[in-house]
């Protein structure tokens, strides 16, 4: 993100919708590309969705790039940075918090499925104070039966705390395809490679290569979704080959590039929207 980022002010209309009496509350707000929502909490627990753009995440344990096909749930009180890494439709869920505890106490990314995208839009579409058994309140019970059932994504950068490695992982992030040696990327840190062997693990829980693979797997979600060949998507990750590529997409998603890319489509032609 070597780009200069605009700080934007959190929402006072989100931070009202903190205390209504409902157990789902949807908001919508249009951001712009290089927007920055600083560090920030909720009481409630958040579903982070877009349904045109995409966004970085960061917590002080890791960060995930989000999607529109994608939605990352965040815990109640979890501190989170939103950055918007293109122009963003932003449309949340607030989950109070006794039902937010059945959705985990841990970041994920999750898969967003064609009905769950046209609930979050027909909540929208309710008032916010509706009743329990009002069209709204049956919207936010099968919101949450989705939610309970959505398949997680293997995929999350665990972010370090020390800050040689910080400086690698700042300069991955903004450059993923580039192609260091370890030695390279140690000397971006000012560290040894020894020392970056032995702490990546440490602090992160991954192998250096681990957690960079974590990194590509990320950026490659991005640009399938947004319609780049696999091939053309091999090339700027670094791989040799796009065969290289598939085998390591394949070994992590179980799934091969072309298998997800013709998922996506699947998912475009059932709900009728056009290609991101």
């Amino acid at each position: 993100m070597a780009a200069k980022l605009r700080t934007v002010s959190p929402s006072r209309e989100a931070d009202a919708l903190q205390t209504i009496p409902v157990p789902v509350v949807a908001f919508a707000r249009e951001l712009a590309y290089r927007d920055l929502l600083s560090a920030h909490s909720h009481p409630r627990g958040q579903l982070l969705y877009a349904v045109e753009g995409v966004m970085q995440v960061r917590t002080p344990q890791g960060v995930w790039v989000v999607p529109p096909q994608r939605a990352l749930w965040v815990p109640p009180h979890v501190a989170h940075e939103i950055r918007m890494l293109s122009n963003v439709s932003m449309r949340t869920l607030y989950i109070a918090s006794e039902a937010a505890g059945a959705l985990g106490e841990r970041c994920r990314l999750l898969e967003v499925s064609v009905l769950l995208r046209e609930l979050i839009l027909a909540l929208l579409a309710e008032p916010n104070d509706y009743a329990a058994g009002s069209r709204g309140g049956h919207v936010a019970e099968l919101i949450l039966s989705e939610l309970a059932r959505a398949p997680a994504i293997p995929i999350e950068i665990p972010w370090p705390g020390d800050r040689r490695l910080v400086a690698i992982c700042e300069a991955i992030l903004a450059d993923p395809g580039r192609q260091f040696a370890l030695a390279d990327w140690a000397d971006v840190g000012g560290a040894s490679v020894r020392t970056v062997i032995r702490l990546f693990p440490k602090e992160t829980g991954l192998q250096f290569r681990h957690w960079v693979q974590q990194v590509h797997l990320s950026e490659a979600l991005v640009r399938l979704s947004n319609g780049e060949a696999v091939g053309a998507v091999a090339q700027a990750l670094g791989y040799k080959s796009q065969s290289a590529f598939g085998n390591m997409f394949r070994k992590a998603l179980r799934a091969s590039p072309h298998q997800y890319l013709q998922r996506q489509e699947k998912r475009r032609m059932v709900s009728g929207a056009q290609p991101d």
